[in-house]
């Protein structure tokens, strides 16, 4: 994921702005999370890809 994604990327939930942390990669963002500056929800970035789906959505979803 290019860190530029985050200018454009807003929390599902209610729309407000992710904030990145434990970012790791050299180029582009191979791990990390996202979190939401209002409701503090996380979503995690793996192999580069951010996973957006809702909390309950994402305990589903196949790896």
């Amino acid at each position: 994921m290019k860190e530029s994604l985050l200018e454009i990327l807003c929390c599902p939930m209610d729309k407000h702005d992710l904030e990145l942390r434990d970012a790791s990669g050299d180029e582009e963002i191979d791990s990390g999370t996202l979190v939401c500056t209002e409701c503090g929800e996380e979503y995690p970035i793996e192999d580069g890809i951010p996973n957006l789906l809702p909390p309950d959505m994402r305990e589903e979803s196949p790896a």
